[in-house]
């Protein structure tokens, strides 16, 4: 479903992605993990041309993406949950959730808003359809997110650590829906630091370092026997 070839990405002089090979099967949960500035993000931000690689290919669903074609591959393809939720503030809960079916896949306003009242109830938010995002907390804040990505009825959603703006208190109210999501047949790629996280739902899990992927493996590799001294440590910090 999502394949990189030889990604390089350069921010100036700043070698961030540094020859990144990876393939997603569909359906496949994919969890990316490593320390801060390794390239966790960057890698995710290259599958949608968010960030547009220097060198190198990205396919989604089998075609290769260009400056040419990518707005509607990804609209067709992909919805993405960003770290600090991107809702628009004026707009109500249900006006987030309906303006990209009506926009972009030209629903009409009763089969969006019938979209948006099922994904909220996916959520567990179905009481803050009028409500505005600034009148919410930021675990609900983040659900509204997901609920708006899943409005689009793509194959892909891709998770740029969807809890690292959260407390502590919130945290587990988003992951409860993604471990929910987990059961269905969409592709997730999940930047997360949340190992608890991880281990419950990936299907495999890829650990990057300065630019590159380091190692990959099941969970129960990763967690019981990495081979990589350097995931070892980076395990041995964060799992208490």
């Amino acid at each position: 479903m999502i394949k990189l070839e030889n990604v390089n990405k350069f921010f100036g002089d700043l070698h961030v992605l540094k020859d990144v090979n990876l393939e997603v099967a569909e359906g496949e949960k994919l969890v990316i993990i490593g320390p801060s500035g390794s390239g966790k993000s960057t890698t995710v931000r290259c599958m949608n041309f968010l960030e547009e690689p220097t060198s190198g290919h990205v396919y989604i669903d089998g075609e290769e993406l260009t400056n040419h074609n990518k707005t509607k591959v990804v609209r067709q393809t992909t919805s993405m949950v960003f770290q600090q939720f991107n809702l628009y503030p004026h707009m109500s809960v249900l006006r987030n959730l309906t303006l990209a079916p009506m926009k972009l896949h030209h629903k009409s306003r009763k089969e969006a808003e019938e979209l948006a009242y099922h994904y909220l109830d996916v959520v567990g938010l179905r009481d803050k359809a009028h409500a505005y995002p600034t009148t919410l907390s930021g675990g609900q804040q983040q659900r509204i997110a997901i609920a708006r990505a899943l409005c689009a009825e793509t194959k892909i959603i891709l998770f740029d650590e969807p809890t690292s703006a959260l407390d502590p208190e919130t945290i587990q109210e988003v992951l409860d829906v993604m471990i929910r999501l987990a059961k269905e047949n969409i592709t997730m790629v999940v930047v997360t630091h949340e190992m608890g996280f991880a281990r419950q739902v990936a299907d495999r899990i890829v650990f990057m370092a300065d630019g590159q992927i380091i190692e990959e493996g099941k969970p129960e590799h990763f967690f019981v026997s990495p081979e990589n001294e350097r995931v070892k440590q980076f395990l041995g910090k964060i799992i208490r």
